[in-house]
């Protein structure tokens, strides 16, 4: 780079990190508010419990527009007031991280101390949300309490920039934005193409999302692409893993599928299908995800509906090697 520009650079950087700081702020401010608002009417027995749902209704309804108020998040929002309510000292860390860190972290923790730890390692060390989830699951909290090590060498053991702490889809959402990707330019890549070609197989796949968001509890996840088949009359989700088989992947799977089943489904139609692709250096690994409630007789006809397994190896072999050679180029 031209060290005649890099100040020139840095400014740049600041300015966009610091209007991202502000935009979250709003939105978890406003977040704050929504919930602080519902808590206090159906407490004062103004609103029911099924206002929500009743609100999540009316802003789809009124205002399309507006994203990241399904009557899943906007519970989420009375839960999140209800937590920290009683926790003023807290009101200002809540603000300087996204709402998928405080997702994690309010449903996560036990107490408001270990609430208290993990707002502040995240506002200092600019974790991710994923590096967020991996420090909670290895205890670092539990850890400092019960050692002498100084908690600013735990909490150093791996961090992230701004830009990954705060590319959360709910920022996005609020903006009326595209969200920005942080995965790897070819496992994007693979996505794209491998959606191109499901919907070249024929007319009966219906394109309905990359990186589809399903909400369960307070966690947020995201299937690769998601498709509806006309013939089949069910969702077909589509799982890429840029690495060898596990069966876990296939327990990740059968989970979505149930998510589906359960809050997306409708109910003139079938059990949801899930296709798994997988492709290490090796070989091409392509398995199915069938609900255990089919019949024989579904069991049959969506395997004869289905892409073919060997067509789809070949395929994930055909995009992976051309996204390797453009990476590597």
């Amino acid at each position: 780079m031209d060290s005649r520009f890099s100040e020139i650079i840095q400014l740049i950087k600041r300015s966009r990190a610091d209007a991202i700081k502000a935009v979250n702020y709003e939105l978890i401010n406003l977040y704050w508010n929504i919930g602080e608002h519902i808590s206090i009417k159906i407490q004062n027995s103004e609103w029911g419990d099924s206002v929500v749902s009743e609100l999540a209704k009316f802003i789809k309804k009124t205002e399309p527009e507006l994203k990241g108020f399904s009557d899943k998040n906007i519970w989420r929002m009375k839960q999140f007031y209800e937590t920290y309510k009683d926790l003023p000292k807290l009101s200002t860390a809540l603000r300087q991280i996204s709402w998928s860190h405080n997702l994690s972290i309010f449903s996560r923790c036990k107490s408001s101390e270990e609430r208290e730890f993990y707002l502040n390692a995240s506002k200092s060390e600019n974790y991710s949300v994923r590096e967020l989830d991996r420090q909670i699951s290895s205890s670092l909290f539990e850890r400092k309490m019960i050692s002498s090590v100084n908690p600013s060498t735990v909490l150093r053991d791996s961090t992230s920039n701004i830009s990954n702490s705060f590319q959360d889809s709910y920022i996005f959402e609020f903006l009326g934005l595209p969200e920005i990707h942080s995965e790897s330019e070819l496992q994007l890549e693979l996505v794209k193409q491998m959606k191109f070609f499901i919907l070249e197989l024929g007319k009966d796949f219906l394109f309905i999302s990359e990186e589809y968001k399903l909400q369960v509890g307070n966690s947020d996840f995201y299937i690769d692409l998601l498709f509806y088949h006309r013939g089949l009359q069910c969702l077909v989700a589509f799982e890429l893993k840029t690495d060898k088989f596990r069966p876990e992947h296939l327990g990740q799977l059968n989970f979505y599928l149930e998510a589906l089943d359960r809050d997306v489904r409708k109910p003139n139609e079938n059990p949801s299908i899930g296709i798994l692709l997988c492709k290490d250096k090796d070989n091409e690994v392509v398995e199915y995800a069938l609900s255990r409630s089919l019949s024989p007789t579904l069991v049959s006809e969506y395997k004869t509906q289905l892409p073919d397994k060997k067509i789809l190896q070949m395929k994930l072999h055909q995009i992976f090697e051309g996204g390797s050679k453009k990476q590597n180029s």
